[in-house]
């Protein structure tokens, strides 16, 4: 299986629908550190998503998740908008058409790049970064040792899963959250915890 253009579709309204599902969840996490809006951002920004895919002509994969970054950017207010924005685009830059899973490992490592670049976060920062980050090597080393793309999708899911619970006990050192100093402690970030999602619904696409 390599991820192709009806592939790349599925996956952003798959994230769309589980967006619009995990809402009130994200948003109840942002609360908690930060302003209370990840959910409904990212809802709004996904919704324009999809209406931008429906008026897209004909293209390859790289070219809807682009679209998908660019779309995100002019839609979504706070900090989520920018960062997913630019990982989606420079996903969709390095995207070959078809690609395999060795090539979407390198393709969603360039999202990874664009992330840590904007955002200026590390691993342990208590953000995106702290999912994105297990996610993007659990895809590499199972492409690299001949997993399927459903195999090392799964993998990144699960590895991005984890990341996201291991904020809980994180002080935020980036962000809104960052502001709190020790009370952010206990707290699971938003942010990883919308980027396990979007790791869990290309898992659960290439599954099925």
């Amino acid at each position: 299986m390599d991820f192709d253009t009806p592939l790349a579709e599925a996956w952003v309204r798959a994230i769309a629908a589980a967006v619009e599902k995990e809402q009130g969840r994200l948003t109840e996490l942002d609360s908690a550190i930060g302003d209370g809006d990840h959910g409904s951002n990212l809802q709004r920004g996904f919704a324009a998503v999809l209406t931008a895919l429906d008026g897209l002509p004909p293209a390859g994969p790289g070219a809807v998740l682009t679209k998908t970054g660019t779309t995100l950017i002019s839609k979504v207010g706070g900090a989520s908008g920018p960062l997913y924005g630019k990982a989606f685009r420079a996903i969709g830059a390095a995207l070959p058409e078809p690609a395999g899973p060795a090539a979407l490992a390198e393709a969603l490592a360039a999202g990874l790049d664009a992330i840590r670049a904007l955002g200026k976060a590390e691993p342990g920062d208590k953000t995106i970064v702290d999912a994105y980050t297990p996610a993007v090597a659990a895809f590499r080393t199972a492409a690299t040792t001949g997993a399927t793309l459903p195999e090392a999708a799964a993998a990144a899911a699960n590895a991005a899963d984890q990341g996201a619970r291991a904020t809980v006990p994180l002080q935020a050192r980036k962000g809104r959250a960052s502001y709190l100093g020790e009370r952010s402690i206990g707290h699971q970030d938003p942010g990883a915890t919308s980027t396990a999602l979007i790791f869990r619904t290309l898992a659960d696409i290439t599954a099925s």
